[in-house]
């Protein structure tokens, strides 16, 4: 008995130090990848921002809330350094109290709103203004939303996941052309090189720049579909060069360190693409001011949509933004 006994704990000890050996090699090979930005919430003032979303029903974690920003920079830039300011997309990332659901709020980089400070402009204009810093107090004060954590994502990086899977099927409306590429009605199988001409494509959209954003969303909805289904996770190599190009191309606030991301990972697990919802933020047209040419919100039902976010019920009352919505075949 005693030899059996001395025998379990030494199997336990060995377990033990496999599983955290695991756990350690994970971390730092995925969460350890990704670069981190410094002091990006030092400078807000604190009393001044909104209150942590608060939900409607009772659940075991917290909402959690990123403000992603895209760029499609090629430059190198230098470790706790945020890529430069040509942000070409800008998003609310909403991970559900329930660890179930998450939605995925676009808003147009033309969009003619308050930055503190520096009064009425685009919203992109703040980055250029004040770095990350004023871009997220600028969202805070025009959604009431708190953000918890920015990400900067290298839309360049990100194409490079799209060789690391094999490529990515995106589903065309409609004929349509941009640089040396056709992209014919139906499913394209797009490369890294495909993918960024289809990306990049305004001029001969009917909606430009707004249907360049819901190409942006399709084809982040495809790529992690492409990421999560058993094709990748059947071959380590395909996934494990995929989750290396993921992790490099994304730089997030040195607030959430490498323990922490894998924890809010885990905790996320039974999300999967089909329970992500993707929106615009409403618009209510389009003008100029001076020179430039600009998006005007919907002031009702933007408000609308962020109460719903303060509520953390967005996923709940999604069908009251249809318009809003991803469709299944955008332009």
């Amino acid at each position: 008995m005693r030899r059996i006994l001395i025998s379990l704990g030494v199997f336990g000890l060995v377990l033990a130090l496999l599983i955290g050996g695991g756990l350690w090699f994970l971390t730092e090979r995925y969460a350890g990848n990704i670069d981190r930005i410094s002091d990006v919430f030092g400078d807000l003032d604190e009393d001044a921002r909104p209150a942590p979303a608060t939900p409607a029903q009772e659940a075991g974690e917290d909402p959690v809330t990123f403000l992603l920003v895209g760029s499609d920079t090629r430059g190198e830039t230098l470790e706790g350094e945020d890529p430069d300011g040509r942000s070409d997309a800008i998003m609310i990332a909403r991970f559900s109290a329930d660890r179930r659901h998450a939605q995925l709020i676009s808003i147009p980089r033309d969009s003619w709103v308050d930055i503190p400070g520096h009064g009425m402009n685009k919203i992109n204009a703040s980055y250029a203004f004040g770095g990350p810093s004023l871009l997220i107090a600028t969202v805070e004060q025009l959604t009431d939303v708190r953000i918890d954590h920015y990400v900067a994502i290298d839309f360049d990086g990100i194409i490079q996941v799209t060789d690391d899977l094999g490529g990515v099927d995106v589903v065309v409306a409609e004929t349509t052309r941009n640089g040396p590429y056709t992209f014919p009605a139906g499913v394209n199988h797009l490369n890294g090189e495909q993918a960024r001409w289809y990306l990049a494509q305004r001029y001969g959209l009917q909606g430009g720049d707004f249907d360049r954003v819901k190409r942006q969303q399709q084809y982040l909805r495809s790529m992690f579909g492409k990421l999560f289904s058993s094709d990748t996770f059947t071959n380590p190599g395909r996934l494990d060069s995929a989750l290396l190009a993921v992790t490099s191309a994304v730089s997030i606030d040195d607030s959430l360190g490498n323990g922490d991301l894998l924890s809010l990972a885990y905790s996320m697990r039974n999300v999967t693409p089909d329970n992500v919802d993707f929106f615009t933020a409403p618009v209510e047209g389009t003008g100029r001011e001076g020179a430039a040419s600009v998006v005007y919100l919907d002031r009702v039902e933007c408000d609308r949509m962020w109460t719903y976010l303060q509520t953390d019920s967005l996923s709940q009352n999604a069908d009251e933004f249809e318009k809003q919505q991803l469709p299944e075949v955008p332009r």
